[in-house]
């Protein structure tokens, strides 16, 4: 039995300002067969690291390809695209014959002439493997469940937990169930409801909690192997954006028809109903500030870089500053230049620091301070799950009761180590500041005594009426009042 395993991922913000290009593919994921680590699974690389695993226990012969995958920003460049894209196209022409593939994508990855770039992929894997090859995906929840890649595809799985602790867990699933079809034990087939709506669904709060356990609880049983829920990826500008439900039942297409829709209408009916509450950053520092808790942990979707966001936004830090707020902190700030020049001021420096606000409108105004430098640190990482995400260079400044942390390598604020790795203990701390829309649940919602979410005017606004979409299928809720959820595969 032979099975190839790759990746090629990215999340792509479309409305973002960060184009993406080889380069950023390199800084993060860029591995060619062999080189991926032996000890923990990187970004959307879970099935390989799974498959290699696994091979010698379960019986198979593993075929590693490529592995690419970069931090969520802008659209990636066609050329460069089509350059990683054709070289595990080549791997897998040059690995037949195949009774088995695994593909680690993210699912709302776009390149200047591709809206479906999983479709893409999947269709020229197919296209060499054959009818009869086995094709398993692992895609992220805030995909576009596309009925180009769900219908080329045998099974396809998502990670069901927001923040994503359960990739290793979903990968393991996946290639269970690739092998069970390959040794024809069963005969998987997928249905797909289509909700018709836009929405964040964190499974840290109660209502997705249940829902998500209860249908999970559903696999296994009476025929079912397994149900994702699509929550959709709302910043980018692609036609099937939206919530779908994805069912693989074995061999009775009648009872996955059935149980989607089932599902799926239950989804509808929670619209509105999944998000938390959100607070103006005027007010939301001053319950924080008032509260008689530490710390009190807020949150800063608008600047997420894991939504593609530059992460240098400066609106809440601003206010921090203007309220003299003390035990303050703040991750992260992505200013190269900021820790350049942090690194050669020296531990212990004050000096004065321009910083933050550089990309565009959305990104606010500079900070302009005398700051002290409390903290620096080379090449550094933080933990998300089993998997260690580079911070690269860290620098920590102090402005009257506020500290910043300053990163070189963009991306959100996911484990304690942001802090940590420049001397600050955020459990010691009264105010800690996330730039992040959930995913640094997992490791500050275990530390937090409250959890504010705050609305500031970063570029990923949180009301999806105010995004500009040209692409779009509608109607669409929230945008559309009426809409007309349906089976559409």
């Amino acid at each position: 039995m032979r099975i190839f395993a790759c990746t090629l991922a990215t999340e792509t913000n479309t409305f973002s300002a960060l184009p993406t290009s080889l380069a950023a593919y390199q800084e993060s994921v860029f591995l060619r067969p062999g080189e991926h680590p032996a000890d923990t699974p990187l970004m959307c690389t879970a099935p390989l690291w799974v498959a290699r695993r696994r091979a010698a226990e379960d019986g198979f012969t593993l075929i590693e390809g490529s592995c690419f995958a970069a931090s969520p920003a802008g659209t990636t460049n066609r050329a460069d695209y089509e350059m990683m894209r054709d070289e595990i196209i080549g791997q897998v022409q040059a690995a037949m014959p195949l009774d088995g593939v695994l593909l680690g994508l993210h699912g709302a990855m776009v390149a200047h002439g591709y809206d479906d770039v999983e479709g893409d992929i999947a269709e020229r894997v197919r296209n060499i493997v054959g009818p009869d090859c086995v094709i398993g995906m692992e895609l992220d929840p805030h995909c576009h469940l596309t009925i180009k890649r769900v219908s080329l595809c045998d099974i396809i799985i998502l990670y069901k937990e927001f923040p994503h602790t359960d990739v290793v867990e979903r990968a393991e699933e996946l290639l269970t169930l690739v092998l069970r079809t390959i040794r024809r034990e069963i005969r998987p087939v997928m249905s797909l409801y289509d909700c018709r709506q836009i929405g964040s669904y964190p499974t840290t709060l109660p209502l997705m909690r249940e829902f998500v356990d209860r249908t999970a609880a559903m696999e296994g049983r009476d025929g079912i192997l397994s149900v994702s829920i699509g929550h959709c990826f709302p910043y980018a500008d692609v036609p099937e954006l939206g919530g779908r439900i994805l069912v693989v039942v074995d061999g009775d297409k009648a009872k996955a028809d059935w149980l989607a829709t089932e599902i799926g209408e239950e989804f509808v009916a929670m619209r509105g109903r999944t998000a938390p509450e959100f607070f103006a950053v005027n007010d939301g520092i001053a319950i924080a500030i008032a509260a008689n808790a530490a710390p009190v942990v807020m949150a800063d979707p608008a600047d997420n870089a894991g939504g593609g966001a530059p992460s240098d936004n400066t609106t809440i830090l601003h206010r921090l500053i203007a309220v003299d707020a003390q035990d303050a902190v703040l991750a992260p700030i992505w200013d190269q230049v900021a820790v350049r020049l942090c690194f050669d001021a020296g531990l212990g420096a004050s000096f004065p620091l321009r910083f933050g606000g550089k990309t565009g409108p959305a990104s606010g105004s500079p900070v302009d301070a005398d700051v002290t430098v409390t903290g620096l640190a080379r090449d550094c990482w933080q933990s998300f799950g089993p998997t260690q995400v580079p911070l690269g260079d860290c620098a920590a400044v102090r402005i009257g009761g506020v500290t910043v942390v300053l990163i070189s390598n963009r991306t959100q604020a996911l484990g304690l180590e942001i802090f940590r790795n420049v001397g600050i203990e955020p459990t010691a701390c009264k105010l800690v500041v996330v730039k992040s829309t959930n995913h640094f649940m997992a490791a500050f919602g275990p530390i937090a005594k409250k959890v504010m979410y705050l609305d500031a005017d970063g570029p990923i606004p949180r009301d999806y009426r105010k995004i500009p979409y040209q692409k779009l299928q509608r109607p669409i809720w929230p945008l559309d009042a009426d809409t007309s959820p349906g089976l559409i595969l």
